[in-house]
């Protein structure tokens, strides 16, 4: 208990000092997070346009996609907020900087993560709670204490699968000279998220239930709340997702971190 309270003291510490730094550029700022806000409304352009022809897609109506986009929004805001360093993961082991975080008695991962805070992100957390909000009046969800709880757990597990999924396709820097493509890809791949499982096929949707477990970052959890006539059994493989995609993820990493040697320079 005693080295965890170190490590939060320490986080905002760095974290404080960083968040300085960054709003000595406020109009970057100011910029960036209308950029953030109104990219995070394309995907609802994307179900308006597509509902406006269609009365449902695959059974799922118009504010039945913006709940689960808005859980989606809600899922990836940790990993916005927090871990997006590992976007610049690739640029430190080419460069070398990255030996760096091998000479302090500090967990790697939290060291190497700590250096940057997105304060952006906050605007997506916030856009996705608002739209989380509507989606459930519209849908007239009932929330009581259990269901509650059940969100915290659900969206717990939806985050450690986002936050897996992208530090994977990062810690590939380790050992690809250009890892751009693979983490690129994770991203698209995590953009299908918002989406219903049921509108794939079959071969989609084992991809993204079993291989790369997209469907438990927004879909499978959602079923829970939205009292789906037809829910799927993967709903309840959620938490197990979760801390297993974690779990395989920080094996990488730590792979990663032990096989890297520096530049050589």
């Amino acid at each position: 208990m005693k080295r965890l309270r170190h490590y939060f003291r320490l986080y905002f510490l760095i974290e404080a000092q960083y968040i300085k730094s960054k709003m000595q550029y406020r109009d970057d700022f100011f910029i960036s997070s209308i950029g953030m806000f109104f990219s995070s409304l394309t995907t609802i352009a994307v179900f308006w346009v597509l509902l406006a022809s269609i009365p449902d897609l695959a059974g799922w109506s118009f504010n039945q996609l913006v709940f689960i986009y808005a859980f989606y929004m809600l899922a990836i805001s940790p990993f916005q907020i927090l871990f997006d360093h590992f976007w610049q993961l690739r640029f430190h082991v080419i460069e070398g900087t990255f030996i760096k975080y091998y000479f302090r008695p500090l967990n790697m991962l939290f060291y190497y993560l700590s250096e940057m805070f997105d304060i952006k992100g906050v605007v997506q957390l916030v856009l996705g709670i608002a739209m989380f909000i509507y989606a459930s009046i519209k849908l007239q969800v009932s929330w009581n204490l259990p269901l509650l709880l059940l969100l915290a757990a659900t969206l717990f597990s939806a985050s450690l699968v986002t936050i897996s999924i992208m530090m994977i396709a990062a810690s590939s820097a380790f050992w690809i000279f250009n890892s751009w493509p693979v983490l690129d890809l994770a991203r698209r791949l995590r953009e299908f998220s918002p989406y219903p499982m049921t509108i794939f096929d079959g071969f989609f949707k084992i991809l993204f239930t079993y291989i790369i477990p997209i469907g438990f970052v927004a879909f499978y959890p959602s079923q829970f709340f939205l009292g789906s006539q037809s829910i799927s059994t993967a709903v309840y493989l959620s938490p197990l997702i979760g801390i297993g995609t974690f779990a395989l993820a920080y094996w990488i990493w730590l792979k990663g971190v032990n096989s890297y040697t520096g530049t050589g320079s």
